[in-house]
């Protein structure tokens, strides 16, 4: 090999470590996801790709200078202590969450790594953090829902079927921060002259039971609280309130498009496009305790004429005209 060969071999060689060495000099941060949701559902992959394509557009791409380790634990809650065990095992830098359930299995697993919440209902009262405005931990984020929004439920509910005059306040005691939201629905059914009949339900028997018991007489109606037990038996919750002719208000468009009567309260995907900017910060060397915890900022209403027409009830154009999907 002649020497002008050799040095111009040489140098390219020598060029290419460099190269991988500038790379590799940029740590590699690892970023824990732990779902609630069933990973082949269309609607679960949109929240996700909203918050990877907001991470990226942000300098954070999954593959390049992040790596994200994603869990999902579907309809099995006795996964999810297992997941969070699992995530932190990792040793992540910080680990997203996009439910009650989850945050509180991750909390009693690390008291150090950082937490971003996408979708909790009351975080303060769950004890997942001291102040909303000074989380003060390792926990901060966003929340799904406003408490007051039962207020709203129960109004829209009121407006959609006139002859309202019982409601059933439906939630599982185990999973959802009810107390949270029975103050905003007391203020509204007193000015509305309506009666609140409080619906614990902890597995479809018992769905079937207080929907059954709620549609006996005329007058009678839904509002569903949000939390992982309702998401998870959205099907059968929307199903017997069709049976019994029961018209039901909702917290998530999901509800609706899946044949439920009415929904209003936040875009899910807002929150987790939102973490995103948490992630960053935090990557970059905030503290998850000087972050405040954030309110929706976007809501959304949806109405099911079709489920409406099979009800007996007439959408009045107040409604319709408010609403962000209409579903024929």
């Amino acid at each position: 090999m002649k020497r002008r060969d050799f040095i111009a071999l040489l140098g390219g060689a020598a060029a290419w470590p460099l190269a991988a060495w500038a790379q590799q000099g940029d740590r590699v941060r690892r970023i824990g996801v732990l779902m609630l949701g069933d990973e082949n559902d269309p609607v679960e992959k949109t929240y996700v790709s909203a918050f990877t394509q907001a991470l990226a557009g942000l300098g954070w791409t999954d593959g390049r200078n992040v790596r994200i380790d994603l869990r999902w634990f579907g309809d099995d809650v006795n996964r999810i202590q297992a997941f969070a065990q699992e995530l932190v095992g990792l040793q992540p830098d910080i680990i997203v969450t996009d439910s009650i359930p989850s945050t509180v299995a991750l909390q009693r697993e690390t008291r150090t790594i950082p937490i971003v919440m996408a979708g909790v209902s009351d975080p303060a009262a769950g004890g997942l953090v001291a102040a909303l405005n000074q989380p003060g931990g390792n926990i901060t984020g966003f929340a799904v829902h406003e408490t007051p929004l039962g207020g709203k439920w129960l109004e829209l509910l009121s407006e959609i079927g006139p002859g309202l005059k019982r409601v059933a306040i439906m939630f599982n005691p185990d999973t959802a921060p009810a107390s949270s939201y029975v103050p905003s629905f007391e203020t509204a059914a007193r000015s509305l002259k309506v009666e609140l009949i409080i619906a614990p339900v902890h597995s479809d028997v018992e769905i079937e039971t207080a929907i059954i018991a709620i549609g006996r007489e005329p007058g009678g109606g839904l509002a569903v609280i949000p939390d992982l037990f309702t998401e998870l038996h959205r099907a059968p919750i929307i199903s017997a309130a069709a049976r019994n002719n029961v018209p039901a208000v909702y917290s998530q468009s999901a509800f609706a498009r899946g044949g439920g009567l009415l929904s209003y309260g936040t875009d899910l995907v807002e929150p987790l496009r939102r973490a995103a900017s948490y992630v960053d910060r935090i990557l970059r060397g905030e503290k998850p305790g000087d972050l405040p915890v954030q309110f929706p900022t976007k809501f959304e209403m949806a109405v099911n004429l079709k489920t409406a027409k099979a009800l007996g009830l007439t959408v009045p154009q107040s409604i319709l005209l408010r609403a962000d999907e209409v579903i024929e």
